[in-house]
């Protein structure tokens, strides 16, 4: 049985014309599916819990619509073996879909799912936070500390985007919030702890990212090495008294480069610890968690089976 879970707001709406345009192919192939539109946030999460809660059949899930609905069904997610994860994507950012070489018309998404040739064993992360109650969001692509959480935080509040993907130039959307946010931006003191071995500290730190899949942002590539198979998370940590040296940085990663200027490090790791001396805006997936100045990030290893 095949489940779609799909956000017909992703993108201002071209999650809709998307799902027609499916839903036309569906009906007309004679698959047997069932649908499930989003209408809030936490709508994917919750349909994903009920469907794979106790699961003990062979069943398909299908996300439609960008990263951030992914995030959410992957947070409700039952980690059962006989569920497998397809994705169709229909966002602004598109990084999973970027990251795993996904067809971009979505019919032919559709045909790869329905005729799967290859799954992966896929890592996924998992966020903590809190200090009286934990919180847990896991994440698919990447999760931010610091600057790049901010753009995202401001974009998911953007009447500029909106107006950006509406003349089709949405991509433009990261890159002006980002301006904005670099103009604003004052780096923090702070450490990170490897594995709960190694620590590491940083006197002017703008951002913290960790990485599953190479990209974030709608094609940002700040961690080159990411490998969504090796179960470890890739980190890039950007820490230069400098602030005109992020612009190189930012540059060098929208053209897929990797940055070598002086105050950018890359490490990886299993399990990751940050501390900032100030609490900082933190995303999964491009999705708000506010701010926080302590967050413990570990990789998951191969659990996720996915039809790409």
């Amino acid at each position: 049985m095949y489940y779609f879970i799909v956000n017909p707001n992703s993108c201002c709406g071209r999650g809709k014309i998307i799902w027609d345009k499916l839903e036309r192919t569906l009906n007309d192939s004679g698959v047997e599916y069932q649908a499930y539109l989003t209408e809030k946030p936490g709508d994917a999460k919750i349909f994903a819990k009920n469907l794979t809660e106790g699961c003990k059949e062979s069943n398909v899930i299908i996300a439609v619509g960008g990263d951030g609905t992914v995030n959410e069904i992957l947070d409700g997610y039952s980690m059962c073996s006989c569920v497998t994860l397809g994705y169709i994507p229909a966002g602004s950012g598109n990084d999973l879909a970027r990251s795993l070489k996904l067809p971009k018309n979505p019919i032919r998404c559709l045909n790869k799912i329905l005729h799967p040739k290859y799954y992966k064993l896929m890592d996924y992360g998992v966020l903590s936070y809190g200090d009286s109650e934990i919180s847990h969001r896991r994440f698919m692509v990447s999760s931010g500390f610091g600057m790049d959480a901010a753009v995202c935080h401001n974009l998911l509040y953007s009447r500029t985007k909106g107006l950006l993907h509406r003349l089709r130039i949405g991509k433009l959307s990261y890159l002006l919030v980002g301006i904005r946010q670099l103009i604003s931006a004052r780096p923090c003191k702070g450490y990170i702890v490897l594995n709960g071995v190694q620590k590491i500290e940083f006197n002017h730190a703008y951002f913290i990212s960790t990485h599953i899949h190479p990209y974030e942002g709608g094609g940002f590539k700040f961690a080159p090495d990411a490998d969504f198979e090796d179960g470890k998370l890739s980190v890039c940590v950007m820490n230069n008294r400098k602030k005109s040296k992020l612009i190189c940085v930012l540059l060098n990663s929208l053209m897929g480069k990797k940055s070598v200027n002086k105050g950018i490090r890359f490490y990886s790791c299993e399990e990751i610890h940050i501390h900032m001396d100030r609490p900082m805006a933190v995303h999964v997936d491009g999705e708000s968690c506010f701010c926080q100045n302590d967050v413990e990030i570990r990789c998951i290893s191969k659990k996720l089976r996915m039809i790409v």
